[in-house]
């Protein structure tokens, strides 16, 4: 029997997930529901695009609901301010500088489920987040990423 993927993410993005259930069970499903109906008003399904349109979303919608309804059922809660802040883990906070460069970045390491690079939360999965974790403040860490290695030096690390 397989095993249940495990999806690892803080109280915040298990928030934002059960909103987002929520908005599509609640708002999205309904309003979907209608386009289809006002859609087989226009007559023969067969060379109807807007009911066409709304079977895309409906199913998009009922797959969406179906995928957060696991990730919610199958999360793992991480409280990064449980471990030392010296040592990079989920849900902790890292500020380093490129070697040479010194370009100085931040992100916080978070579960692929709440993952947003855009906003400086980027997937324990990512080549950078797997390069920095359990790695310590002031260390030296060889990051191998889909453009080449990358030097980075850990400045800084926060709950």
């Amino acid at each position: 029997m397989a095993t249940e993927k495990v999806y690892p993410m803080t109280l915040e993005g298990k928030a934002k997930l059960e909103q987002e259930l929520n908005e599509l069970k609640t708002v999205k499903r309904k309003e979907v529901v209608e386009r289809i109906k006002i859609a087989r008003d226009f007559g023969d399904l067969s060379e109807n695009s807007e009911y066409d349109s709304a079977k895309d979303e409906q199913a998009f919608v009922e797959g969406r609901i179906t995928t957060l309804e696991n990730m919610l059922r199958n999360a793992h809660i991480i409280d990064g301010s449980e471990v030392d802040n010296d040592t990079v883990t989920l849900g902790k906070k890292v500020t380093f500088t490129e070697i040479p460069d010194g370009d100085e970045e931040s992100y916080t390491i978070v579960g692929s489920a709440e993952a947003d690079p855009f906003n400086g939360r980027i997937s324990n999965d990512s080549p950078i987040a797997k390069g920095l974790l359990g790695h310590n403040v002031g260390e030296e860490v060889a990051i191998q990423t889909p453009g080449g290695e990358m030097t980075v030096k850990i400045i800084k690390i926060e709950a």
